[in-house]
């Protein structure tokens, strides 16, 4: 996407998208200020239907789920990211621009890779180091460390400290490979993103991070650790479903 088209869409905003966006059918007016995301469609449905009142179903395109509802009396709407930074990217980009939204606070799963995060620990990413050329469309002469919103992230670890959750802050790494899939070793892969402190690895929150600086909003990841590639363990297809309650909590503390 060149730079003039990618400021036109900006300014021309959601008068143009009154009747959706090639990936979402949301009306304007159909999505809150606040926007939890999950990568699966399905963990966005089980959030909705379990911890939300007065839910309804704004977006279905491509199964990719959206629901808006009220949590604690505050509107909230929770909708999949998909996997992958792409994925993530566009509908963030259209939430952030299209749409209004203010912040957007991913809810998703990593990759442990460090004995100091375990399976079922709570990260919450700093800033996002990755082998992406998400950020190359920005025509930086030089590499750009995307960051997350100051006041979500010390609202998330106040939260977690006083529900006695166990987490991890600072640096993860967005990769465009599933760790398990890399057809590098291991000490020539995540090993070398571990030795310089990035203690997670995820797909999707290096791209939110940048479009959150761009577009001027604010965003934080909060993940739950899924597998280790230290200890090998993991949680079951099912698990990362609906086992990821504490996330959830500080998540919707946030609003």
């Amino acid at each position: 996407m060149d730079h003039s088209f990618f400021h036109q869409i900006e300014e021309r905003g959601l008068a143009h998208f009154s009747d959706g966006t090639p990936h979402n059918t949301a009306k304007s007016g159909d999505i809150a200020k606040t926007v939890l995301m999950p990568g699966d469609p399905l963990r966005a449905r089980h959030i909705a239907e379990t911890r939300l009142s007065d839910v309804r179903q704004i977006n279905a395109v491509r199964n990719m789920f959206g629901y808006t509802g009220r949590y604690n009396g505050k509107d909230v709407t929770i909708m999949g990211s998909g996997m992958g930074g792409p994925s993530m990217g566009i509908y963030s980009f259209e939430l952030f621009a299209f749409y209004g939204v203010e912040q957007i606070v991913r809810i998703g799963t990593c990759g442990g890779m460090t004995d100091a995060i375990d399976v079922g620990d709570l990260v919450i990413a700093m800033t996002a180091s990755t082998d992406s050329n998400y950020a190359h469309q920005y025509d930086l002469h030089g590499s750009f460390s995307p960051c997350a919103d100051y006041g979500l992230l010390e609202k998330a670890v106040t939260s977690a400290r006083n529900r006695g959750i166990k987490f991890w802050t600072g640096g993860i790494f967005s990769s465009d490979v599933f760790s398990l899939y890399s057809a590098l070793p291991p000490e020539k892969g995540w090993k070398k993103w571990a030795d310089m402190g990035c203690a997670a690895t995820d797909m999707e929150c290096y791209a939110l991070y940048c479009n959150a600086a761009y577009l001027k909003k604010k965003a934080l990841t909060l993940l739950t650790c899924s597998d280790s590639n230290i200890s090998r363990k993991e949680m079951t297809p099912l698990e990362r479903q609906t086992a990821l309650d504490a996330m959830f909590n500080v998540a919707l503390d946030l609003l």
